[in-house]
């Protein structure tokens, strides 16, 4: 095994990981942060293009806004509490200690939506679509590699990852007749990240902390075929993101030069990294004469984007081959009362990663199990409460060429609160 061989594979998984900039956890397969409202989440976000329960429907389709006859405040926050394991690691032949990363974080959203008239709306909202934190103990696999011969700590797979962001979203809908209304905005993606990570004791091989905005947009339909039957499509496009900041690859080790190390191998350069587009259909049926209707949503993720990471000066750290994903769910909706709306759904969500694994960012096909409801009180407000359990399967994970094998494992608690107003 050679420095440079060990260095190309993980500098590149390193790279990818640092610089996706999201909000933080990942809740969804790859970076993919499913948590833009309370309310969808007690559905598993089935529908959730379409639904328009509050003014969190302009987070998946811009069109919807004209589903309310009045103007619309909704704000939330939902808590995730994510569980990774990592086990039967193996480094040059040899076993490293298991290791269990658990953490959580509150991930917020606002939005208002604005009735012009009855055929045009405006609203603005703030949120997350996509997002990772991994953080490993400063002691895992510290010792496990030999300077003299070359060969970092298994220490370098691990690490600190965080990554922070804010969408940012302004949006106009119009309503072109009774059954057809169209949507869209701009969307300003903002993100922050750091990720460090140590070949040896005290010998650091990455060191990054940068930030970048991005300018996407979003455009939606909905067609309402009666007052208990609605459709919606929406397409997001997402940024390109420019990151600059302090951004620290040891030179020596990346190349296996020993004469470069302690060199930064891209002194003065920005790392580009575009975040993948999405494309999402959602339907509504509430079956006549009762108090039900069953909801689903088909969403596709343009994950392949990721086809090689450059810097802003064309300096290649390298191929990652990432797939295509989609996530399908299915949800129902029991409209108990006036005041009382029950919910539930199932997701199932498809895993980026392909070719290429790793530790730092645990992925895989998730299955999301939801449950939420919703008490509305005094005419013109309503709080909703979403519960979801997201279970992760065992991966197989090769890193650095093969030096480092294991088996990861992602796990996650979603629960949110929601308080939305109309007036």
């Amino acid at each position: 095994m050679t420095t440079s061989r060990l260095y190309k594979k993980t500098l590149l998984a390193v790279a990818v990981s640092s610089l996706t900039f999201a909000s933080q956890h990942a809740a969804a397969a790859g970076f993919q942060l499913n948590s833009q409202s309370a309310t969808g989440l007690g559905r598993a976000f089935a529908g959730d293009a379409v639904i328009a329960d509050n003014a969190s429907v302009m987070a998946r389709n811009a069109a919807a806004m004209t589903l309310f006859d009045s103007h619309q405040f909704s704000g939330g926050v939902n808590y995730i509490d994510t569980d990774i394991k990592i086990k039967d690691v193996s480094y040059g032949g040899n076993p490293v200690a298991d290791t269990t990363n658990s953490s959580g974080t509150p991930v917020p959203n606002i939005y208002y939506i604005h009735r012009l008239n009855d055929q045009w709306a405006i609203g603005a909202g703030i949120y997350s679509n996509f997002g990772t934190k991994n953080n490993f103990d400063d002691s895992w696999g510290a010792g496990t590699g030999s300077m003299q011969g070359g060969i970092p700590d298994a220490s370098v797979f691990g690490g600190e990852t965080e990554i922070s962001s804010i969408n940012y979203t302004i949006n106009a809908a119009y309503r072109i007749n009774e059954q057809w209304s169209i949507g869209g905005g701009i969307d300003i993606v903002q993100g922050s990240g750091k990720l460090k990570r140590n070949a040896y004791q005290g010998v650091r091989a990455v060191d990054i902390e940068a930030d970048g905005v991005g300018v996407g947009f979003n455009l939606g339909t909905v067609f309402e075929y009666n007052e208990n039957n609605r459709f919606g499509f929406a397409y997001h496009y997402s940024p390109e993101i420019e990151a600059d900041g302090d951004l620290y690859v040891d030179a020596g080790l990346a190349t296996g030069n020993p004469q470069q190390i302690g060199q930064n191998a891209i002194p003065g350069e920005n790392l580009m990294l575009s975040l993948p587009s999405m494309a999402e259909f959602s339907g509504y049926h509430r079956i006549q004469d009762t108090k039900f209707a069953v909801h689903y949503s088909l969403q596709w993720i343009g994950w392949s984007v990721f086809d090689q990471l450059e810097t802003n000066k064309g300096t290649e750290l390298g191929n990652y081959e990432w797939k295509d994903g989609y996530h399908v769910a299915l949800g129902g909706t029991y409209y108990l009362n006036d005041e009382w709306t029950l919910r539930a759904g199932y997701m199932h969500d498809t895993a980026a990663q392909n070719n290429e694994t790793s530790i730092s960012v645990p992925d895989s096909d998730r299955n999301w199990f939801s449950a939420g409801f919703g008490y509305h009180f005094k005419q013109h407000h309503t709080v909703d409460f979403g519960f979801t359990y997201l279970m992760g399967k065992d991966v197989s994970v090769t890193e650095g060429g093969g030096a480092l094998t294991a088996t990861t494992r992602a796990d996650a608690i979603l629960a949110g609160l929601q308080y939305s107003y109309s007036f």
